[in-house]
């Protein structure tokens, strides 16, 4: 069945379904930044009443890294694998089993009992997310032959990424300003542990929806006719696939590096204690004069240091979610310009490097200005270039949804799409993130070495992937080309 046989409401559950996944594939990543170190404090342990893990500390900054980079790069491969599998079982089937496996992975997250069984189930919440994307592009661009059509769908949808993105800052605001009504987690009230919670969200429409879903038609044509031919790991890097297989997974790494590398380090050089933004430190510092100031007129008694360090924390991380809003709001702008240029513009090359070439300098340059004005009075310039920013770093994850299902063929496109998302993305862009940390790493914190660091990061993989561009591959318009 394709989009000009099927109903009208199946056409719409399919793009509701696609957007689920998208919306909480960001969520769950974007997640990690606004949590690390309330849930480092609070399973790494005590030491002379102290939190053992802090920022700033080696033990910190190697169990950052490893949240950072580790699930990315055990979703990467076993992402690879779930590409091949797409190839072998089917799109529906694959992107449902990924949906379900990380929104429960990010369940069971929020009850972790130790900082060993967080690494876990976000390593689980990763490999959901590697293979959910890979099979939603692929089944989308199955579904709708109409190149305008198609282009109109993937763009839109792949919208609600950045929908997730807000989501996630405001639940870690709702989970920051109203944790104590929640129901007690192991005895406390902890913030980021709602947040981790809150991944369960798209399994719930999903069980609802899952059974009225078609199979990608054209796959499915293909294999009730036998002639679906296997697809091979091997078969990417033979002449006729090997120049798209590596400019693509290159090109893939340097937009994530840019956002790991610079973007998504942005709560750690706010929030920073004691050398985060002057605005965003006086929040957190407001909020606990308004306690103290509670419990004086209602004569309790002053909070303990666990309580005086919760409560600053609860107000650095609403301030923090606020500015990260302006950066995905940025970012849902820029994948819905997007949708609108992929209908336009004709040449790939053209349209990626709208986003890419400014984002060479802008990043860069914002990081590096935000190292020298820490202690500013006003948050506004931040917020407006972190919009900026996000407008032309998240429309370029748009634009490989769009492109790498119509680089492969229909065989092997599963599989060419999670080597270069996976591989490219999820492991080598990651990496940017571990690289940031590594080299900004000090004792006390420097949240100022923290940006310079992120912008040289950064403007590397950028340079990176604006070279690329001269040998980016233009690819078929043909959805079911093999």
């Amino acid at each position: 069945m394709s989009v000009a046989t099927a109903s009208r409401r199946v056409v719409i559950l399919i793009c509701i379904i696609a957007s689920i996944g998208f919306a909480f594939d960001i969520y769950e990543l974007l997640m990690l930044p606004l949590i690390l170190k309330d849930a480092l404090a609070d399973l790494g342990g005590i030491v002379d009443g102290k939190p053992r893990l802090i920022p700033g500390s080696p033990e910190y900054g190697n169990w950052a890294r490893t949240l950072f980079f580790l699930p990315a790069l055990v979703g990467g491969i076993f992402g690879l694998l779930g590409g091949y599998l797409t190839d072998i079982f089917g799109r529906r089937r694959v992107l449902t089993f990924s949906i379900l496996l990380y929104a429960f992975s990010a369940l069971a997250a929020g009850f972790s009992t130790s900082i060993y069984m967080l690494l876990v189930c976000r390593c689980l919440v990763f490999v959901g997310v590697c293979v959910e994307f890979v099979a939603a592009v692929a089944w989308l661009a199955e579904l709708f032959e109409n190149r305008d059509q198609r282009e109109r769908v993937l763009g839109y949808t792949q919208a609600f990424s950045s929908l997730g993105g807000i989501l996630v800052a405001a639940a870690y605001w709702i989970s920051n300003r109203y944790a104590n009504d929640f129901y007690p987690i192991y005895g406390e009230h902890d913030s980021w542990r709602y947040t981790l919670i809150s991944g369960v969200i798209p399994a719930l429409p999903l069980i609802i929806i899952r059974p009225f879903l078609p199979e990608s038609p054209a796959w499915a044509a293909k294999r009730a006719s036998g002639t679906l031919k296997r697809p091979s790991f091997t078969e990417l890097f033979q002449p006729a696939m090997l120049r798209t297989t590596i400019v693509t997974t290159l090109m893939f790494a340097a937009s994530y590096g840019i956002a790991f590398g610079a973007i998504q380090q942005l709560p750690q050089i706010l929030g920073a204690s004691g050398k985060g933004h002057k605005v965003i430190l006086a929040a957190g510092q407001e909020r606990l004069d308004g306690a103290i100031q509670v419990a004086k007129s209602s004569g309790s008694p002053a909070p303990n240091e666990g309580q005086v360090r919760a409560i600053r924390a609860s107000g650095v991380g609403e301030a923090v979610a606020e500015v990260q809003n302006w950066q995905e709001i940025g970012g849902l702008l820029g994948r819905i310009a997007l949708a609108i240029l992929a209908v336009r513009i004709i040449s790939r090359r053209a349209l990626f490097r709208i986003f890419q070439i400014p984002s060479l300098i802008v990043v860069p340059a914002l990081f590096y200005w935000m190292a020298q004005n820490l202690d500013g009075d006003s948050i506004l310039p931040i917020k407006i270039g972190i919009f900026v920013a996000g407008f032309l770093t998240v429309a370029q994850f748009s634009f490989w949804g769009n492109y790498i299902p119509m680089a492969f063929p229909l065989h092997l496109r599963g599989t060419g799409e999670s080597f270069a998302a996976n591989i490219g993305g999820r492991i080598i862009g990651t990496a940017a993130a571990w690289l940031t940390l590594t080299f900004a790493q000090s004792t006390p914190p420097d949240p100022a070495k923290i940006a310079i660091v992120a912008a040289i990061v950064a403007g590397c993989y950028a340079l990176v992937g604006t070279v690329l561009t001269f040998y980016l591959p233009e690819p078929s318009q043909d959805v079911t080309a093999d």
